[in-house]
């Protein structure tokens, strides 16, 4: 791309070219110095309406006919229209009334919502974030004594333990010492005896070699005696049964902690009708979008971006693609493979990051820091990529060999399944040009590709059928539509960055136009994603902060 095209244009009269033009004409969309005012309103065969250029868009214009201004409102159909659209047979009797009555009455209800935002219900919000901290102090300190309460009762239940210990230890020594006791006492008497024994034959030995017949005869036997030997002494020692540890039985035995209960009751204040008569469904799109926060990548050059998760966007940077934390901030980095810039990047749904390297032809997927190429083409360079519901890979291909053509290729790992390149009468969907194409799948399946040389969105079905084309609503289009990149929300809506007119549209599912983004200070927007809330990233060319914009409910 040429850098100098990217330059912001001086803000011209343009009519004599002066560098100020501080009024618009809301009807001829032109800039006006205040000295051609005069001249501009002299052109009494159109309509004017000059404002002041911060105030520019705010006209409403008829849709049915360009030029005028919708100054009346339609109460059965609840539409804006003009003076001339009062005379159609599709507003034949119906009630007209003056649109400035219609913005009183809505700012009537707008201000009656703000004064209950200030007053009541924000004041709820504060109330109720002022005693959580309190919650918090509470919680701390009842858990503190819980834990205390925990550790006394410990304490006690192994001093009684100890008392346990202490008691069979004692019985124990007891029956020691009246085991030893009897089992000495039985020793001395096996002592004695043997000793009467010895003596005895001791005595025998002397008679038998004696003729002391005085002696002899006085002998008396004690064999008998020692024949009855002394009752055995049997003893049963002592054995510790311990009682099998059951820890549910020690836990109950214990004590235990309560179930911990958290649930919401209702507040007791509750929005009036005139507060929820106006709330927007969930999902829909806000009046003013904000920027929720501006995130700083310290990228040398942000393109394309594609979400992991709610909290962490993959962000390509020339040719590294790093992935970046909102909170934290850079997690990680990684160098293409073959160290060219990548054209485009996506996120499977396994969360694997994947993306297309034109220089050398390759589709590669990154799994754990590790790269593997999956497509290498012959003859046609990859653009744009994104992953599909049903987890095959769709990449716009470009070739400079065959004519210069361009064609969308379904591919389910390395397998082409699907090419599309042509309508039902013959002709090329996508324009020829080597400029940058980029790709989404739409909720619906549809296949919705953004032509930068061809100024348009070209949307087709799963089969690869033509649903529609988006020139970028030029009645309302100064500088010529020129999509960069391209994504889809959760509600099937359509989003695309307008790089030369810094805006991003948003259409809807048949390619009805629903609104811009371009009241976020964008400048030249090239990369957008959305996360699973349908928040809104988009990076700006040449610079390395992201914006995070809310524009739905």
């Amino acid at each position: 791309m040429d850098p100098r095209r990217t330059a912001q244009d001086v803000l011209r009269c343009d009519l004599c070219e002066t560098p100020v033009a501080p009024m618009y004409c809301d009807i001829c969309l032109i800039h006006l110095c205040k000295a051609c005012v005069g001249e501009h309103l002299s052109e009494f065969a159109k309509e004017h309406k000059i404002v002041p250029f911060e105030k520019r868009g705010s006209s409403t214009k008829c849709p049915n006919h360009s030029l005028k201004i919708c100054e009346l409102y339609c109460e059965q159909c609840d539409i804006p229209i003009c003076v001339q659209c009062t005379s159609s047979t599709q507003h034949q009797g119906h009630t007209f009334v003056y649109i400035v009555k219609i913005l009183e009455k809505q700012r009537s209800v707008l201000q009656k919502d703000l004064q209950e935002l200030e007053k009541f219900i924000y004041p709820k919000y504060q109330e109720i974030a002022l005693s959580i901290p309190v919650q918090k102090s509470t919680h701390n300190t009842t858990s503190q004594k819980i834990a205390s309460d925990i550790s006394k009762h410990g304490e006690e239940m192994h001093r009684q333990i100890d008392v346990i210990i202490k008691k069979l230890n004692s019985d124990l020594d007891e029956m020691d010492s009246k085991y030893l006791a009897a089992l000495n006492k039985y020793e001395d008497e096996i002592k004695h005896m043997l000793s009467d024994i010895t003596q005895t034959i001791a005595d025998l030995k002397k008679m038998l070699n004696s003729d002391d017949v005085g002696l002899v005869s006085a002998y008396k036997s004690r064999n008998a005696e020692f024949r009855r030997l002394p009752p055995k002494l049997t003893v049963t020692l002592p054995s510790f049964s311990p009682q099998k540890i059951d820890k549910q039985q020690i836990s109950a035995h214990f004590g235990s902690l309560s179930e911990l209960s958290i649930e919401t009751k209702e507040q007791n204040y509750t929005m009036d009708s005139s507060s929820t008569e106006h709330s927007p469904p969930q999902g829909s799109l806000i009046d003013v979008p904000q920027i929720v926060t501006e995130i700083n990548t310290d990228c040398e050059y942000v393109t394309n971006m594609s979400c992991l998760s709610d909290e962490d966007i993959w962000i390509q940077d020339i040719s590294i693609i790093r992935l970046f934390n909102l909170q934290r901030g850079l997690l990680k980095s990684i160098q293409t493979k073959s160290g060219n810039c990548a054209e485009d990047i996506a996120v499977t749904g396994n969360g694997d990051l994947v993306y297309t390297d034109k220089t050398n032809g390759t589709v590669n997927i990154v799994r754990n820091k590790e790269i593997e190429t999956v497509i290498t083409l012959q003859g046609w360079t990859p653009s744009g990529v994104c992953t599909t519901s049903s987890g095959d890979i769709l990449v716009v291909l470009e070739s400079y060999y065959l004519q210069s053509q361009s064609r969308v290729v379904r591919y389910s790992g390395s397998t082409e399944k699907q090419s599309i390149q042509y309508n039902e009468n013959g002709k090329a969907l996508y324009s020829s040009g080597a400029c940058g194409k980029y790709i989404s799948e739409n909720r619906n399946l549809d296949i919705c590709v953004s032509d930068w040389e061809a100024h348009a969105v070209v949307v087709v079905n799963q089969a690869g059928k033509l649903r529609f084309t988006y020139n970028g609503n030029p009645s309302i289009t100064k500088v010529l539509f020129y999509p960069h990149c391209i994504t889809t929300d959760g509600q099937s809506r359509i989003l695309i960055a307008d790089n030369y007119n810094n805006r991003i549209h948003i259409l809807d599912q048949d390619g009805q136009f629903l609104r811009f983004i371009d009241n976020c200070h964008l400048k030249k927007p090239f990369g957008i994603c959305v996360d699973t809330r349908d928040n809104l990233f988009v990076s700006e060319i040449s610079r390395c902060e992201i914006k995070k914009i809310q524009y739905c409910t």
